[in-house]
């Protein structure tokens, strides 16, 4: 299968696509909220990238870049990735189009967070992923797995 990455435009056609995927949780309201709110122009700036097949959106992600001056999980301070909502449906699961999303992700060079679904983290582990230890992620609620780039230090908060 060919498989391309592509920005995804902020429009009512992305958000009819949208609603083909199944609704998990805070992380699917934001993602459609986020959407819905960016609407008024069809090539604002999106942090949503997906890959077609056939004309159908068959897998997506959020892809948000959080400047050095936010960050809560590296030390040093630096600019990272915050991969939200990575899904591919249900029929086009088990093609790598999960990992070719991933790859482009990691195409950018920064480091990288995200924050697995329930049993998704061997899937994130088997890509390079591993979690963060340390209290602090915890008190916020999360249980984040982070990738680096080659080169970077691998120094977390």
């Amino acid at each position: 299968m060919d498989v391309k990455v592509e920005k995804l435009r902020v429009n009512y056609k992305t958000l009819e696509e949208f609603k083909k995927f199944k609704e998990y949780g805070l992380q699917e309201l934001s993602m459609v909220e986020d959407l819905e709110t960016n609407i008024t122009e069809n090539d604002s700036a999106s942090p949503f990238y997906g890959i077609y097949f056939a004309d159908k959106l068959v897998a997506r992600m959020s892809l948000y870049q959080v400047e050095a001056k936010y960050n809560r999980y590296f030390t040093p301070p630096k600019d990272y990735l915050e991969l939200w909502k990575l899904e591919v449906l249900s029929d086009y699961q088990g093609k790598g189009l999960g990992t070719a999303l991933v790859q482009f992700a990691k195409s950018f060079g920064l480091p990288i967070k995200t924050n697995p679904r329930v049993k998704s983290k061997e899937f994130w582990e088997k890509i390079g992923f591993y979690p963060v230890r340390y209290e602090t992620s915890r008190d916020l609620g999360e249980n984040p797995l982070i990738w680096f780039p080659t080169g970077f230090e691998e120094k977390i908060v």
